[in-house]
């Protein structure tokens, strides 16, 4: 069988990575397009559009590059047309995806979705759109599922891919002491910074993250570089301050660290699933903060605390993003045998259940399969 896939972001290049393996596990001739990046590339060559060249972040950065967007959306509607595939498999990045999905749907293309937008953050109106025109959707929150039912439509959780993802590196990790001697890093513990894999993100959050850094003499702070940022970009936002970036190993670094901060996003969630005490941090533009403000329906922004309903993970959003309130926050994590990091540790093991233990790119693969074959003899 063909088939169409596009991932938008870092996070869902890794996932969908995963569901090619497990795809090409149930039917070696299963062909792709798609687009991503490198880690889908591995498992089926070259994208048609890389992941490099799509991610927009924010109001403002849509806005001003709404040509190269929609001239992306034309690309990919006549990409799909000329390619034919036997089902359209879309993973996140909801802005894009639910466009393409609707063009699809109007083109009798089957449209499976992998990992639900955040339709229950804001715009919960989208779910009649989706409701109508994906014929499947896979969802990776335990909370997703009795969300939909809510409006009539049946999907199903199939737990989380990080959990996989993560259980996978740890099989192969190197040792911290190899850790330490391949990056040159002497044994003091590790102060991990992650303030995102976006240009804007990182020069709004990465001074703010360093500034707390400076609080934290006993420690070595390691920054977790995006793909496409080089060395001399995080240089430039240092100062003179010497600064230590790691590129292309974030998971060996969260495997190491004793205390991290992290932007809000996936790698919350990553973080806390290596058992790394975290802070988490979100800065945004004036107005892209104003309008998120409005629209935004859920009470935490960090997928820790939204899948366990409660504040497990400080969150430090807007104006309280301070070096002090990030160094107090921290500072409170450092003794394991504290109350609070006895009850963070508890809180992480729970979280861990709740993601539905491993498997899910499998379980994904065998529902996407079985769904059109059933569909097939159907017809």
């Amino acid at each position: 069988m063909k088939f169409y896939i596009i991932a938008g972001e870092a996070s869902g290049d890794l996932h969908a990575s995963n569901l090619m393996k497990a795809m090409l596990g149930n039917d070696a001739q299963t062909t792709f397009r798609f687009w991503g990046g490198d880690r889908m590339a591995a498992v089926a060559g070259a994208p048609a559009k890389h992941i490099r060249d799509l991610a927009f972040m924010g109001f403002l950065e849509v806005v001003t590059n709404l040509r190269t967007i929609l001239a992306n959306i034309r690309f990919c509607k006549n990409d799909i047309l000329e390619f034919k595939p036997d089902a359209l498999i879309l993973v996140d990045y909801p802005g894009f995806n639910l466009r393409i999905a609707e063009f699809a749907a109007e083109h009798h293309i089957p449209v499976l979705y992998y990992i639900s937008p955040q339709v229950w953050a804001w715009k919960q109106n989208r779910v009649f759109k989706i409701r109508r025109i994906v014929d499947q959707m896979y969802c990776i929150l335990p909370f997703e599922k009795d969300f939909y039912k809510k409006f009539d439509m049946d999907v199903h959780y199939v737990g989380h891919p990080l959990v996989d993802a993560i259980q996978q590196f740890r099989a192969k990790a190197l040792s911290r002491n190899d850790f330490l001697s391949v990056n040159k890093l002497d044994s003091k513990k590790i102060l991990a910074l992650l303030p995102g894999s976006r240009k804007q993100e990182i020069k709004i959050k990465l001074p703010v993250m360093l500034k707390a850094a400076e609080s934290f003499e006993n420690y070595q702070v390691l920054i977790a570089g995006a793909p496409n940022m080089p060395q001399e970009f995080y240089q430039q936002l240092a100062g003179k301050q010497p600064i230590h970036v790691l590129h292309g190993q974030t998971y060996d670094l969260l495997n190491n660290a004793n205390l991290a901060m992290v932007t809000s996003g996936t790698a919350t969630l990553e973080t806390a699933l290596f058992k790394v005490p975290e802070v988490v941090c979100y800065k945004g533009s004036a107005v892209s903060y104003q309008i998120a403000r409005r629209l935004i329906k859920v009470k935490y922004i960090s997928l820790v605390n939204l899948i366990m309903d409660k504040l497990v993970v400080k969150e430090l959003i807007q104006h309280a993003m301070t070096a002090p309130q990030i160094v107090t926050e921290l500072k409170s994590l450092e003794d394991p045998q504290h109350q609070k990091s006895v009850e963070l540790k508890t809180n992480y093991a729970i979280l861990e259940e709740k993601l539905g233990g491993g498997g899910a790119s499998k379980k994904v693969a065998d529902l996407i399969f079985d769904y059109l074959q059933k569909t097939k003899s159907d017809t």
